[in-house]
């Protein structure tokens, strides 16, 4: 993001990113929302294509960001389809899988997956050993401090050469939209004790079964983030770009700018949550005294949901603390508070709970795959060095 975009986030919106809201408002309306996203959930994708279609035609290619971040275009995206609780691969493809591809891949790969990811006809899924997503992205921790790609034990992925490529074995948990994307990025071990690392792999899945890829799509509390358990049975995969690379210092840039796009989800869902809630209080108009307190409580949420939304447009201007590709210092902490803000609303709007379940359940399950929220905010802490100045 230059200048110019950092600027845009800190101002009102300009014209042309009010009439790209209003787009895609009027999209997710049409395609989205509390009758849409079961039916879309229930298909084999779990996310309506035809939405996806229109969705990537929209965002087009100005908003398959680097691994900094995505330009303003992209905040507002994840927050109107936040809003909206759409199913759908934005997270999956264009907030994870675009900017490791674009950091890491060779100019080959580049060519031959990312028009193709912006113009929605290939998903894309990042499988992580473990379900150790948030450690993996640095998000609650130092990824390099742990052996979570699987260091050579039992466990993890492996990735052994084969003369001709790799082959991967193991097993990868809470792959969001891992059961149908269409390629997969695979972090998996390699090397023995000498040259234990963590590397990136591209597993093609598009078409025929894969040999030795067993998928299985796995309940979720949040059936608008489908996931799936991958296994690698000696499958052949190809190496993100080449090595030497810094592949955890990219994932935990990528993990801070995804930060920002979560965050970004999650204000939009507060947002509906917190309109759904107000409906309500005015439902029960005639009972003077609830009304009251309900109207209170209602502005401090407001409140709650207004510093989230500025923390996260907040955090989506910052340049990142290494330059270009380092990722927005503030993405964990913005996340941290949006989540909250998430979750306060979600329970104030229970009544009715049929309506408001989806809120919560989007929380919860955010909280579980990014967090836990005190992790996110113990990382951000640790990365700007509060503790030390508390300390000193």
């Amino acid at each position: 993001m230059d200048a110019a975009e950092s600027a845009a986030l800190a101002a009102p919106l300009t014209e042309e990113q009010r009439e790209f809201r209003r787009t895609l408002r009027d999209l997710l309306a049409e395609r989205a929302g509390p009758h849409q996203n079961p039916v879309a959930t229930a298909t084999s994708q779990g996310y309506d294509p035809e939405l996806w279609t229109r969705l990537s035609a929209t965002l087009g290619h100005v908003t398959l960001c680097t691994a900094d971040h995505g330009p303003a275009e992209l905040v507002l995206a994840c927050e109107e389809t936040g809003r909206a609780l759409a199913p759908s691969p934005l997270l999956a493809t264009r907030v994870l899988a675009a900017p490791l591809l674009t950091a890491l891949g060779s100019p080959a790969q580049r060519a031959a997956h990312l028009p193709r990811l912006a113009a929605g006809s290939l998903t894309c899924a990042l499988a992580v050993p473990g379900g150790a997503l948030a450690l993996a992205l640095g998000l609650t921790g130092d990824n390099a401090a742990e052996d979570w790609s699987g260091g050579g034990r039992a466990g993890g992925v492996q990735a052994r050469p084969d003369g001709e490529g790799w082959r991967l074995y193991g097993e990868a948990a809470q792959v969001l939209d891992g059961h149908s994307a269409g390629l997969l990025l695979v972090a998996a071990h390699a090397g023995g004790f000498a040259r234990s690392r963590t590397l990136l792999f591209l597993v093609r899945a598009e078409g025929a079964d894969v040999p030795g890829l067993v998928r299985t799509r796995q309940p979720a509390l949040d059936p608008t983030r489908p996931r799936a358990t991958v296994q690698f049975r000696d499958t052949r995969a190809e190496l993100l770009g080449a090595e030497p690379a810094d592949v955890l210092g990219t994932l935990a840039a990528t993990g801070r700018h995804t930060a920002v796009m979560l965050a970004a989800e999650a204000v939009g869902a507060a947002r509906a949550a917190l309109d759904r809630a107000a409906a309500h209080a005015r439902s029960r108009a005639g009972h003077a005294g609830s009304r009251g307190a309900a109207v209170h409580r209602l502005a401090d949420l407001s409140v709650q949901v207004e510093a989230a939304r500025t923390l996260t447009y907040s955090a989506a201007g910052e340049p990142g603390p290494g330059g270009p590709g380092s990722g927005p210092e503030g993405g964990p902490l913005a996340l941290a508070h949006a989540l909250e803000a998430l979750r306060a609303t979600a329970e104030e709007a229970v009544r009715p709970a049929d309506a408001t379940a989806p809120f919560a359940a989007r929380a919860a399950s955010d909280e579980l795959l990014f967090g836990p929220v005190r992790g996110l905010r113990a990382r951000a802490a640790e990365r700007t060095g509060l503790f030390r100045e508390v300390a000193a």
